[in-house]
């Protein structure tokens, strides 16, 4: 089963706990703390396979998520790193986080890291001061990130076969190729998309794509062309197959048609190299509606899958125009990597507005500190007051009108302010 869409969720693996303790070695004076840091959670890769042609594994499963890292140690142990997890998908996926493109996984073994793992938290080691010799608190995990993301499949291919159905697209391509699709006297007998390799000599040889028929409307979702165009995307070359069984009025029109719904999906699909092919021409009507398209000005090809005429011919034109189209990308691709200077920092801004009854203060940093920082605990909260003052968020909290009781919420963590 050919599937080209899959909806999942990832998950980091969330960061270990620093440990609180102390050295009490019967020869060592003063041990003090001792606590080790908690392992970093294992974070979600996202690498391209080229043994996979399908997303029809994550129809069974959906969620991933990696390792949390194991919680420091006594004696300033270190607690053991989360393992991380690597989802394979077909070469030419697509990652989305709703409208934004996260990653397209067009080249062989691309990977991409799709959500961090937790730092691990400190142990107490790390707290200890002139004032304050026996720190009783360590950091949590920070927690890993989560994401929803959309997979879309793009098959790669050298050139694809695009017509109206029962044009004659499964009958050429599987007498080019070893591909063997469904073939009838019916419309949309192809239902998705087949692969095959057509060769032109020993070592000369291109993919070529038969996608599902097209009919008018399919750019806005009729038929089966919404769900197929996105594959013409990636093709080098385009064959428009015309049915030759067509009066040549009609021929045309459905030519047009076609032209018109590849507009109407991506206009630079008509930027593409175009072939323009006449089916069945063993029928009579077929060399009629042949020589009206031929009126056209443009090279139009006559081909015959049941008797083989123009096929050597089509595919050798084929074969030349994608070996041009891969001349002009390598042409066009940089031969030098641009440097680029290093984009500044982000300011660190500190935000704070009133929220109902309570307070919120909005910083990347804090809301991260607040997550790792045990609040439960009296020196937990003295440790993040200390922090807010360090910010400024405390004084900008006191303008606002703060004062001991009231409620503060920093990202999901929220405590009483004394």
């Amino acid at each position: 089963m050919f599937v080209d869409e899959a909806h999942i969720t990832v998950r980091g693996g969330d960061g270990g706990a620093g440990m609180v303790a102390f050295r009490r070695e019967k020869y060592v004076p003063r041990g003090g703390p001792s606590g080790g840091d908690g392992g970093r959670g294992g974070s979600v890769y996202i690498q391209a396979d080229e043994e996979l042609s399908t997303l029809l594994d994550f129809r069974h499963r959906r969620s991933f998520v990696a390792d949390s890292g194991e919680p420091g140690g006594v004696d300033n142990c270190h607690g053991k790193d989360g393992g991380d997890v690597v989802i394979s998908v077909p070469i030419g996926t697509v990652v989305l986080e709703g409208d934004a493109t996260i990653a397209d996984m067009s080249t062989p073994s691309a990977r991409v890291c799709v959500a961090r793992g937790g730092r691990g938290g400190l142990g107490n080691q790390h707290f200890a001061t002139s004032v304050n010799q026996t720190p009783r608190f360590a950091q949590k995990g920070e927690p890993g990130e989560e994401r929803e993301l959309d997979l879309s499949l793009k098959l790669l291919a050298d050139a694809g076969i695009v017509g109206a159905p029962n044009a004659g697209k499964s009958t050429l391509l599987a007498s080019v190729s070893a591909a063997r699709p469904k073939i009838a006297a019916y419309p949309f007998t192809t239902l998705e998309p087949q692969l095959g390799v057509v060769r032109i000599d020993i070592d000369a040889n291109f993919v070529l794509v038969d996608l599902p028929g097209l009919v008018e409307g399919a750019s806005a979702g009729a038929g089966l062309g919404d769900r197929f165009l996105r594959h013409v995307e990636r093709t080098r070359v385009l064959i428009h197959l015309v049915d030759g069984a067509l009066p040549p009025a009609e021929a045309l029109a459905q030519l047009m048609m076609i032209e018109h719904e590849l507009r109407a999906w991506n206009p630079a699909l008509l930027q593409k190299r175009r072939i323009i092919a006449v089916s069945k021409q063993d029928l009579p009507q077929a060399r009629v509606t042949l020589a009206a398209l031929e009126q056209t000005g443009e090279r139009v090809f006559g081909i015959s899958a049941a008797t083989g005429q123009g096929i050597r011919d089509l595919m050798a034109a084929t074969y030349s125009a994608v070996i041009e189209s891969r001349a002009d990308e390598r042409a066009s691709a940089p031969t030098e990597a641009v440097l680029r200077p290093k984009p500044a920092a982000p300011k660190r801004r500190v935000l704070v507005k009133r929220e109902g009854g309570a307070y919120r203060v909005s910083s990347a940093r804090l809301e991260r500190l607040a997550a790792m920082t045990d609040l439960e605990s009296s020196e937990g909260r003295a440790f993040f007051a200390r922090a807010l003052a360090r910010s400024g968020a405390l004084r900008k909290l006191e303008r606002l009108g703060l004062r001991a009781g009231d409620t503060v919420r920093v990202g999901s963590a929220e405590f009483t302010y004394s």
